[in-house]
């Protein structure tokens, strides 16, 4: 009964990285790319920008600015990477 509980909590985590991973990229191209204006390309670029900006922005505090280069995705992502191995980890102890 634990190891299935322990099992599904790991593919969930697992799943969560990507799937957060998989929108931040979204978040990042949405911006390099000029859409035309579209109510609901407007409305994704909101759901985007809600989701992705209060993690993004710990890193951007952090991260020295390089000009007009961001690299708070590339290291959100790599945190969030890291953090859902550890996560990993600890739930394949028990």
């Amino acid at each position: 009964m634990l190891c299935a509980v322990v099992s599904q909590a790991m593919t969930l985590v697992s799943v969560f990285v990507y799937v957060y991973s998989l929108i931040i990229f979204l978040y990042v191209l949405s911006s390099w790319i000029p859409l035309p204006y579209n109510r609901t390309l407007n409305r994704v670029r909101r759901f985007l920008s809600d989701a992705c900006d209060p993690y993004l922005r710990l890193f951007r505090r952090v991260l020295p600015s390089l000009g007009g280069i961001d690299l708070s995705p590339i290291v959100a992502v790599l945190v969030l990477y890291v953090g859902g191995r550890l996560v990993n980890e600890v739930l394949s102890q028990f």
